[in-house]
């Protein structure tokens, strides 16, 4: 009989919403607990529970990450107005990721899961693109509101010596306000982050922002970036033979359509967002990509980058089989006990965070895997599983390197 590889310290697990709750809990029971003495410090971040506790649990996981040093979380809900109706809840609550990254005051890393017999849809890219989105502030934490009647909208800071405002618009009619923020502290972690973890993945860094159309926020950006480079990095890069590239956002994006990847594209908030998912379809699916927020202070949260898949949750509930892609949130345990065995030095959970990845890859690189994958891979040669199947043959193969 196996030995289940004991934990010293434990995780912080936080439960998620919908499809991704069930596969959660699949994972768990079928590919960590029969070999690992699991240890975890369980929230529930269910949009349910988050409504009954006034999103506190939310703010409870953030601070259980600070004490344990490492997370790892399922995808949840951020309700609309139609969320809001479908659970009946009491208030529109923010995004639990916003929340905790605030918290945190981390940047996340996003980075292309790659198999060999799945090629991305932008030809030239032969190599990982890692996405490292600024995980604070901007229209994540904007003050807006809605305009109702003639008037005028200002800006206004008032400060400790003095106050200063000006004029956003003089409005006809109806219409939007809106004010972000962002602070000389976050982006230089921001910037710290991205300098250091170009230097551990050995890639050449890229920033962009809109400078010449933002010329104090963005603006900002960039000097903090060029600041922290000159002053900390610079050396370290030049040794390290890899290059700091500045630029505007449209022409990176412009580059990175037409270059071969291996950078690490460093982004504000919502330009990570958005291109995050863009990279990770152009490479085959988002199911296929890996998310770690790390802070300043060395802590890390893992999750998947993709949603909690809705409409194959609605399927489940009647009953139906679904073929939903569990990687992402497998290679979300797997990076959690990975960095909690390195942090311990637990080399044997470690190990078998890797095996497990390793034992994933090679059975959907030798033709096993579920339908999104199926219809991206080179090969027609493949065996479709539901999600449950394709565990269990994991389940299998995972046993067999044991």
């Amino acid at each position: 009989m196996l030995t289940r590889i004991k934990m010293t310290t434990p995780l912080v697990e936080m439960d998620g919403d919908e499809m991704t709750r069930i596969l959660w809990s699949m994972i768990k029971e079928k590919l960590i607990i029969p070999f690992v003495d699991l240890k975890t410090v369980y929230f529930d971040l269910g949009l349910e529970f988050r409504d009954k506790t006034d999103d506190n649990v939310t703010i409870e996981a953030a601070e259980a990450i600070k004490k344990y040093g490492v997370g790892v979380k399922c995808a949840t809900i951020t309700p609309n107005a139609e969320r809001v109706e479908e659970y009946n809840l009491k208030s529109m609550w923010k995004s639990p990721n916003g929340t905790i990254r605030a918290i945190l005051d981390g940047t996340v890393f996003r980075e292309p899961i790659i198999l060999k017999n799945i090629k991305p849809f932008v030809r030239t890219w032969d190599k990982p693109i890692i996405i490292a989105r600024h995980a604070y502030g901007d229209v994540y934490s904007a003050v807006e509101i809605k305009v109702n009647e003639k008037g005028t909208g200002e800006l206004v800071f008032t400060g400790e010596t003095g106050n200063e405002s000006k004029v956003i618009k003089k409005f006809d009619g109806p219409g939007v306000l809106q004010a972000m923020h962002n602070t000389d502290q976050s982006i230089r972690s921001f910037a710290k982050a991205c300098f250091t973890y170009a230097l551990d993945k050995k890639m050449d860094l890229w920033f962009a922002t809109k400078d010449t159309i933002s010329k104090i926020y963005d603006h900002r950006f960039k000097d903090i970036f060029l600041e922290v480079f000159e002053n900390e990095y610079k050396k370290s890069f030049e040794e390290s033979n890899i290059e700091f590239f500045y630029t505007l956002i449209d022409d990176v994006v412009a580059r990175i359509i037409r270059g071969n990847g291996g950078v690490l594209w460093a982004c504000k908030n919502y330009d990570g967002d958005v291109m995050s998912d863009m990279v990770a379809n152009a490479f085959g699916s988002l199911a296929m990509m890996t998310s770690v927020l790390v802070s300043p202070d060395g802590h890390y949260e893992y999750e998947a980058a993709h949603g909690t898949v809705q409409r194959h949750y609605y399927k489940h509930l009647k009953g139906q089989k679904t073929s939903t892609n569990p990687v992402a949130t497998l290679f979300a345990w797997t990076g959690a006990l990975k960095k909690r065995g390195q942090l311990d030095e637990n080399n044997k959970l470690t190990e078998f965070a890797e095996k497990l990845e390793k034992a994933c890859l090679d059975l959907i690189e030798e033709g096993t895997m579920t339908n999104d994958l199926a219809v991206l891979c080179d090969s027609a040669d493949v065996i479709i599983l539901n999600t449950e199947d394709f565990l269990d043959q994991l389940k299998i193969k995972l046993e067999s390197v044991m």
